[in-house]
């Protein structure tokens, strides 16, 4: 994948003098990291101990009930090994006050890998109800007006309200210690509108927006992320089973090839072609850039 090579040793000094700078022009003490025992995550801290010193960086754990055991464990581990600050903030009791949890019945289905199989049955049945060429990400991408399924409305924003409740947390932090913080969203995640607005996709910065996630893969390695982390599956850890690729329904290999050709200005026939993809599966990932930039225009306006 010569297209989307870099050279580490060239982006990790922009990357650290581009948090520095910031925080300097926004008189901040330093930045706060959500982490999730994902790469991206990871790599933004890293890159934050870099720039600022470890003892200006914040890391939070902001597990719920459907959280991966993992995801705490090896948010800790990365904290200890970079030497940052460490905090957990449980999401369950606040998640639970608002009735969050009463609105999708996994409540009622024991332990996890249980819970995981009834959410991978319920997203096969729900695509089966999809027109070709949409999957249940892209077709709730941007609303759910002539789409049908059980609990449809309540796992959008069963989902969803966890990823804002997040980033409220940050904020809170933020203001608290007089923070920045730092965004995780990666360049395949804000072109392909996989993020939440006004969730994951709001930062102050955003280290990682013009890097593809097979890019940051290779930052991460640069930096010595530990390998559990590197070879996890990524996953927005909010429903048990669900990772990424299968929301998607490409692997992200392939996904940033596309996205690159595509940015290039290459025709969907040729990269169908020269990927061996059906014409299909690219007008795809064109349908998930388009709908993707509604998703980050700027709010409506009253003329």
């Amino acid at each position: 994948m010569e297209e989307l090579r870099i050279e580490p040793a060239d982006v990790v000094p922009r990357l650290t003098a581009f948090i520095r700078q910031a925080v300097e022009d926004f008189r901040r003490e330093g930045v706060v990291v959500g982490l999730s025992g994902g790469i991206d995550s990871a790599v933004v801290a890293a890159l934050a101990a870099r720039a600022l010193g470890a003892e200006r960086v914040l890391g939070l754990s902001l597990p719920e009930r459907d959280s991966a055991p993992e995801s705490k464990r090896l948010a800790r581990q990365l904290a200890r090994s970079l030497g940052i600050r460490y905090r957990t903030v449980g999401l369950t009791l606040p998640l639970a006050l608002l009735g969050v949890y009463r609105q999708v019945p996994l409540w009622l289905v024991p332990g996890r890998r249980l819970k995981a199989k009834a959410v991978l049955h319920y997203y096969q049945q729900f695509r089966e109800t999809l027109p070709e060429g949409e999957t249940p990400f892209s077709a709730v991408m941007l609303g759910t007006r002539s789409l049908s399924g059980p609990w449809l409305n309540q796992t959008v924003a069963y989902h969803r309200v966890k990823v804002r409740l997040r980033m409220t947390v940050l904020y809170y932090y933020a203001e608290r210690f007089n923070l920045l913080v730092a965004g995780t969203a990666n360049k395949t995640e804000l072109a392909t509108g996989f993020f939440v607005k006004y969730g994951d996709a709001a930062a102050d910065i955003a280290p990682l927006a013009h890097l593809y996630k097979t890019q940051v893969r290779a930052l991460a390695r640069y930096l010595d992320i530990p390998e559990p982390i590197i070879a996890r599956p990524p996953s927005p850890d909010l429903l048990p089973g669900l990772t990424d690729e299968l929301a998607i329904g490409l692997d992200y290999t392939t996904l940033d090839r596309v996205l690159w050709r595509l940015e290039q200005g290459v025709n969907a026939e040729a990269i169908a072609a020269e990927l061996g993809l059906s014409p299909e599966q690219v007008q795809y990932v064109q349908t998930l850039t388009e709908r993707a930039r509604r998703l980050l225009a700027p709010p409506l306006e009253v003329y």
